[in-house]
């Protein structure tokens, strides 16, 4: 579904992307993993063409994605925001139906109030939230309120951006298990950008870890620990020693 080929990208002399190589199948669970600063969030952002690699191919169902009709190539994905990137000024129904309520998705403005409501239900918010302010929500419903929105136009690409950052572990768990489910659900084709390794094993499918600009290791989840490979080592069990230098 996704496939990036010898993607490099500097931004001034920080040469963030080296050469990426990666593949994504169609209805598969790919999640990211790396250390911060290696150029996760400027790889999803090629993928979506906000940020133009120097060098290298990038394919979305087998189209170039600076090819053909912007809107309609954008409306193929879905995505859950690391902040939540709520608006304040709106309420919860108006978040999830945001995409519903102008460009080339629009719809009838009561239509889209339903669809919200459905896709609020989907995450286990009941129905009196829709009228509610972000503000007014927990930081595990402003979760669930961005996942809603991740999902109200069923998008056949869906991007998770931190999906657990900030939150508890059982709320984690329950975001993790709606991921799982919900991506399961619609068949998507899921990336995800995460640092927590119980969602990483919750979630995925395939694992790749970015370091130096480069994949340095891909493959099936359940091969992640047996997999050899001295910088996934020791990134998945948080030692100090190995590859991977320390910033001090």
């Amino acid at each position: 579904m996704i496939e990036l080929a010898g993607i490099h990208k500097a931004f001034g002399e920080n040469r963030v992307l080296r050469g990426v190589d990666l593949r994504v199948g169609r209805g598969t669970s790919m999640v990211i993993i790396g250390g911060s600063g290696t150029g996760k969030s400027v790889l999803l952002k090629c993928i979506l063409g906000l940020v133009e690699p120097d060098r290298g191919r990038i394919t979305v169902d087998g189209l170039d994605v600076h090819e053909g009709d912007r809107d309609a190539f954008l409306a193929r994905f879905g995505m859950l925001f690391q902040g939540g990137a709520l608006f304040d000024s709106l309420p919860v129904w108006q978040n999830v139906a945001f995409r519903l309520l102008r460009g080339s998705l629009k719809r009838p403005k009561a239509e889209a109030r339903e669809v919200a409501i459905e896709k609020l239900r989907r995450v286990g918010l009941s129905p009196d939230t829709a009228e509610k302010f972000p503000a007014e929500l927990s930081g595990g419903m402003q979760k669930r309120v961005g996942l809603a929105r991740a999902i109200a136009a069923e998008p056949e690409i869906i991007f998770f951006d931190e999906p657990t950052t900030g939150l508890d572990p059982i709320m984690a768990g329950v975001i993790n298990e709606l991921i799982r489910e919900i991506v399961t659900e619609m068949g998507a084709t899921a990336m995800t950008i995460t640092h927590d390794m119980t969602s990483v094993r919750a979630i995925s499918d395939n694992v790749a870890m970015l370091h130096d600009g480069v994949i340095k290791w891909t493959g099936p989840v359940a091969h992640m620990d047996s997999s050899g490979d001295p910088y996934l080592d020791q990134f998945i069990h948080g030692r100090a020693e190995g590859p991977i230098a320390a910033v001090r």
